[in-house]
C-alpha cells in the first residue's frame, strides 16, 4: 500500500458526483438511515448478495472475512478490483451512477469528501462496534461530527526503519535515537561518516515516499493553525512549510545524505537497500514493512531491522490513514442489502474480528481484541506508538495536495522550494474551492 495524496485529475469528478448523488432518489435518508438498531452480526441472509470495491492490491485483504461472514450467514459478497489509479477512478465510477454496496475508502477529512459521503454513504453512527475502537481510530472515519466508515485497521505509522547492523558499525545504539528532526539529521552525519552506508534511501523514481521528510517538520503546527488552513487564514506557503521543503533540500539530499541515486530510488528499492545494509535508514509507512513481511520471516526482520518514531521538536511517532484503513457502506435504495452491508461490518469487527487480524497479521484497532502473536518487534513498535501519534496532513487538512509530485519537480531542478510551496498552495486551494469548503 502506498500512501498517495488524492490525485488532482479526480477533482474533475467533484461537481459531476454531486450531482449526481443529488439528484439520486438513494441519495437522501432511508430505510434505517439515522435510527440503527442492533444488529445480530451472524443472522441469515440467504439470498442476498453483496458487491465491495477494492483496490487492485488489495483485492484479498477482506477474504477472511468475507469467507467467514458467506459461511455464518449465507450471504454472497462479490469482490470487484477498481483499476489503478483507485483514488481516482472511485469518484468517475460514482458519478456515472455506479456504486457498491461496500467499499474500502481512506478515512481520512481530506479523501472521504470525495465520494460525498452525505449523499452517498450510510451514516454508522450508532453501531457497537464504534465504542470498542482505540482513541486513534475513533478519531478517522468523522466529516462534520457523523460516522461514515468503519476502521478495520489500524493506520499506518509514520517513523524511520533502520538497519541494525549499520548502527551498530557507526557506534549508535537506542540511547541515541532522535529527539527532534535535527537530531535525525545529524545521526545521519553519523551513519555517513562513519559507515560506507547510505545515511537515507530517498526514492525520487516513485516520487510518493518523498513526502514524509516535508511531513515529519510539520508537526508543530497547532490545531488551531491546520484549522486556519482549511478556512483560508492559513496557507501552504507560511515560513514553516517553506522552511520545511528547504531543509528537506539543502540539509538532507544536498548535505549528501540521501544515496547517490536518490532521483530515480524507488519503494521497492527502499527495502533492499535497507536489507543489505547499502543504507542505515528509511523514512516511511507501514506499507514499507508491509514488504519486509512479504519476504523475511519474524526472526530474520527482528535481527536486522529495528524502528523508532520521530517527528519535529520529540520522539513521537505518525500517524497515516490509508485505503484499507476505512470501509464504507452505501446508500443503494436496497433496505435489505443496506441492512446486510450493517451487518457485515458489524460481523467483520464482531465476531470475527480477532480471526481477520491473525489471518492478516497486523495490529488491532480494538484495545480489547489483543494483537496477533508474531508480529515483528518493528510492528510491536509501530502499536506502542500509536496512541500519542500526530496525524500527518492528510488526516488534519481538508485537502491532500500532491505535495510528492511538485517535491519531484524541486529534485529533478524544476522548482524551488519556494515554488513548490506556493503549487501546494494553488492545487489546494483549487480542490477547497471546487468542494464547496467555506472560505475558497
Amino acid at each position: 500500500m502506498t500512501r498517495r495524496a488524492l490525485p488532482a485529475l479526480a477533482l474533475i469528478c467533484i461537481s459531476a458526483l454531486a450531482a449526481t448523488a443529488c439528484s439520486d432518489p438513494t441519495a437522501g435518508d432511508s430505510g434505517t438511515e439515522g435510527k440503527q438498531t442492533a444488529v445480530d452480526p451472524t443472522a441469515r441472509l440467504d439470498g442476498v448478495k453483496l458487491t465491495m470495491w477494492t483496490a487492485q492490491n488489495t483485492v484479498n485483504a477482506p477474504k477472511q472475512v468475507i469467507d467467514a461472514f458467506e459461511k455464518a450467514t449465507g450471504a454472497q459478497v462479490e469482490t470487484q478490483a477498481i483499476p489503478d489509479l483507485y483514488e481516482q477512478n472511485v469518484p468517475t465510477k460514482l458519478a456515472s451512477g455506479d456504486r457498491p454496496d461496500l467499499m474500502f475508502w481512506q478515512p481520512s477529512i481530506s479523501t472521504l469528501p470525495f465520494v460525498q459521503p452525505q449523499q452517498n454513504l450510510l451514516t454508522l453512527d450508532g453501531e457497537e462496534w464504534v465504542s470498542r475502537l482505540g482513541d486513534t481510530e475513533k478519531s478517522l472515519g468523522v466529516i462534520d461530527g457523523k460516522r461514515y466508515a468503519a476502521i478495520v485497521t489500524s493506520p499506518a505509522m509514520l517513523g524511520v526503519y533502520y538497519n541494525k547492523d549499520v548502527f551498530r558499525e557507526a557506534g549508535l545504539s537506542e540511547k541515541d535515537f532522535p529527539q527532534s528532526y535535527d537530531d535525525l539529521l545529524q545521526l545521519a552525519h553519523t551513519v555517513k561518516d562513519k559507515t560506507d552506508a547510505a545515511a537515507f534511501y530517498e526514492a525520487g523514481g516513485d516520487k510518493w515516499p518523498m513526502q514524509w521528510q516535508m511531513q515529519v517538520q510539520l508537526t508543530d503546527l497547532d490545531q488551531q493553525w491546520w484549522a486556519g488552513l482549511n478556512q483560508n487564514k492559513e496557507k501552504w506557503t507560511d515560513p514553516v512549510v517553506v522552511g520545511a521543503i528547504k531543509k528537506y533540500k539543502e540539509k538532507l539530499l544536498d548535505a549528501g545524505l540521501a544515496q547517490k541515486n536518490y532521483r530515480t530510488g524507488t519503494f521497492t528499492g527502499q527495502a533492499d537497500a535497507l536489507w543489505k545494509g547499502e543504507a542505515g535508514m528509511v523514512l516511511n509507512v507501514t506499507s514499507f514493512q508491509t514488504q519486509l513481511q512479504a519476504k523475511y520471516s519474524t526472526a530474520e526482520i527482528d535481527k536486522k531491522i529495528g524502528w523508532f518514531p520521530v517527528s519535529h521538536s520529540s520522539a513521537t511517532g505518525m500517524y497515516s490513514p490509508d485505503q484499507t484503513n476505512g470501509v464504507v457502506a452505501f446508500k443503494t435504495g436496497d433496505e435489505k442489502r443496506q441492512n446486510a452491508a450493517r451487518q457485515f461490518l458489524a460481523f467483520w469487527l464482531g465476531p470475527d474480528y480477532a480471526d481477520y487480524i491473525k489471518a492478516m497479521k497486523i495490529p488491532s484497532v480494538q484495545p480489547s481484541v489483543p494483537t496477533p502473536d508474531g508480529l515483528p518487534q518493528t510492528s510491536k513498535a509501530q502499536v506502542a506508538a500509536l496512541p500519542t501519534a500526530i496525524g500527518v496532513f492528510q488526516a488534519k487538512a481538508i485537502v491532500a495536495p500532491d505535495t510528492h509530485l511538485h517535491l519531484a519537480d524541486m529534485i529533478y531542478g524544476k522548482k524551488s522550494p519556494q515554488q513548490v510551496a506556493q503549487a501546494i498552495q494553488d492545487q489546494f486551494a483549487q480542490v477547497a474551492k471546487a468542494q464547496g469548503a467555506p472560505g475558497f
